[in-house]
């Protein structure tokens, strides 16, 4: 009997290990957790591409762009005013454009951009929470 719940128990323990997010420390330009972000109220596992940011430490992509690089122009605390370059495609050769962008970093997952009006607030989503053709662009 104790064997059994000995072998359980370390199936349980396997089982919780295989949710475990291995994404990269928070760093970079901002202190946020690499990975992809998703608008706030948008489920992690349906999120419309509209609603879906990743950070890799030198930017912030959407799905339709790639390659982002940023500049600071100013910060204060938490709130930083950049110059964004990104590459004007979702992959491969396009021309690259800049905006400027407000950033404002809540936590390490968790911020808001804003480029005209009123910002977007957006939150981490572990890997195992995202559907699998978003799983290998996360790691």
């Amino acid at each position: 009997m104790l064997r059994w719940m000995g072998m359980a128990a370390l199936a349980g323990a396997t089982a919780a290990t295989a949710s475990v997010d291995t994404a990269p420390r928070p760093g970079g330009v901002y202190p946020l957790k690499p990975g992809i972000y998703v608008e706030k109220g948008v489920s992690c596992g349906t999120a419309p591409n509209v609603a879906i940011r990743q950070y890799d430490g030198r930017g912030i992509s959407s799905a339709h762009s790639h390659a982002c690089r940023v500049r600071i122009l100013s910060r204060k605390g938490r709130r930083y005013d950049v110059s964004q370059s990104c590459i004007a495609a979702g992959m491969g050769p396009a021309p690259r454009f800049t905006e400027r962008q407000m950033v404002t970093v809540t936590d390490a997952l968790t911020f808001t951009l804003r480029m005209r009006g009123a910002g977007t607030t957006y939150r981490y989503c572990p890997v195992h929470m995202l559907p699998p053709g978003l799983r290998s662009a996360a790691r």
